[in-house]
């Protein structure tokens, strides 16, 4: 039977290519029908790509962050009951090679271990080449340096392991002791601290590809940097919406989800959008088109362990306040353990963003091109303000830092929103009539 030879699958409606982001098999592998090989990625989704059939793997071709066109050969597979590999099966002679002197040889004995020279420090004699290597040798913890060193180290207050030796199988010398000490390794014994070594500084390096959602990211926020942002913020007094809120949870059904202050803002940014409807639009500048929804496909930004990603709130305008918090929670479940379909990752028109619970009095969010706005909510905090009657009374408050495309959303369509919005959360009356 014929090797299969898997290509690069088409893994979404228009993809030209897709981005490896992590291999599963390695050549030689064994796998099975339907076990997973390869995960590639391709618009913020991540699609694993099983096994067409059983069988020995022989070429993979490509590494993570290399991106791949749709149909390219990525991987072969030897179909079970065929030699993956030239080299004979365990337990087989290998066959002889013409020419080739096959008589046997007895091993060489091994050599005996050379004893340590007289007079050689016997700690020095049995360093490990990992001890050599490292520039220090120990002895039962014991760092090697002479008696007059070690007595110049008790003088100074240092300790010895923690000095780097330059000496054979790494001796702490005197030179070092002192190298040492003017760069500040004493240590605080005397002055009543703990002893402890002192710090030294940390040279190492390291490179690493960036690849996968990481990529997409930072080339969707290059671009969003070229775009011309206005950023406004407002405070809320959500003290209302917050006893609204707590109300609701109280007498919610064993079915209903719990409510958080996002489906609320929610509701309240829908019915602002009526006033500032380019505000929940699409701007392809390339093309010169403004495209303005109807509904509101609400993206709601969502933390991963891979990245930021944005699952969609499809239709939010059609929701209640306890649709939106069982989908809202969804989606963010999905997005975070990679279960989040292709399309639910995609079309948002306008993106709610937070990061109230880290804290931060405001932010300057960047927009999720080509939407036209995004909101960001930042910590809520209670402050003693005045009320009518000059009563000082603790009121909680948030921020909300919304950046606009200034192409599209004028600085006087930024306040409308966010007052419609503010007016909105203040009352929460209002979203309900």
């Amino acid at each position: 039977m014929a090797p299969y030879r898997l290509k690069m699958p088409d893994v979404g409606e228009g993809v030209v290519e897709a981005e490896i982001v992590a291999w599963h098999v390695k050549v030689g592998d064994v796998v099975e029908e339907d076990q997973d090989l390869v995960d590639v990625m391709t618009d913020k989704a991540t699609v694993e790509i099983p096994a067409p059939v059983s069988g020995t793997i022989t070429a993979l071709t490509g590494e993570p962050g290399d991106v791949i066109a749709v149909g390219t050969e990525i991987l072969t597979i030897a179909p079970s009951g065929e030699a993956a590999i030239d080299a004979a099966p365990s337990g087989e002679a290998k066959p002889e090679i013409a020419g080739e002197n096959t008589a046997a040889e007895p091993p060489a004995a091994e050599a005996a271990p050379p004893r340590p020279a007289a007079g050689v420090d016997a700690a020095m004699a049995s360093a490990s080449p990992a001890e050599e290597r490292a520039g220090t040798s120990h002895l039962g913890g014991r760092p090697l340096a002479s008696p007059s060193v070690r007595a110049r180290a008790l003088e100074l207050d240092i300790d010895l392991a923690a000095v780097p030796g330059t000496g054979p199988a790494g001796r702490v010398l005197r030179a070092d002791l002192d190298d040492f000490a003017a760069a500040g390794g004493r240590l605080l014994t005397k002055a009543g601290g703990t002893a402890q070594g002192a710090r030294t500084p940390r040279t190492g390096v390291r490179d690493s590809k960036v690849i996968g959602l990481r990529r997409k990211i930072a080339a969707n926020m290059e671009a969003a940097w070229s775009v011309p942002m206005i950023t406004y913020v407002e405070e809320i007094d959500v003290t209302e919406v917050e006893a609204l809120r707590t109300a609701l949870n109280a007498d919610r059904s064993p079915s209903q989800p719990k409510l958080t202050l996002l489906p609320f803002l929610a509701a309240a940014l829908i019915r602002a959008l009526a006033d500032v409807p380019q505000a929940n639009a699409h701007y392809d500048a390339e093309a010169g088109t403004l495209t303005t929804f109807e509904g509101v496909h609400l993206g709601i930004a969502a933390a991963t362990e891979h990245g930021l990603m944005v699952p969609v709130l499809r239709h939010a305008e059609a929701m209640d306040l306890w649709d939106m918090a069982a989908e809202i929670a969804r989606l963010s479940a999905a997005a975070r353990d990679g279960s989040a379909k292709r399309e639910e990752l995609s079309g948002s028109s306008i993106t709610i963003t937070s990061l109230g619970a880290m804290g931060g009095i405001t932010t300057t969010p960047i927009l999720n091109l080509p939407e036209t706005a995004i909101i960001g909510v930042n910590k809520m905090v209670e402050r003693p303000v005045f009320d009518g009657a000059g009563r000082v009374v603790p009121r909680l408050f948030i921020n909300l830092s919304s950046s606009f495309d200034h192409r599209i959303v004028d600085g006087y369509d930024c306040a409308v929103l966010i007052q419609k919005v503010r007016t909105l959360m203040e009352t929460p009356a209002r979203l309900f009539i």
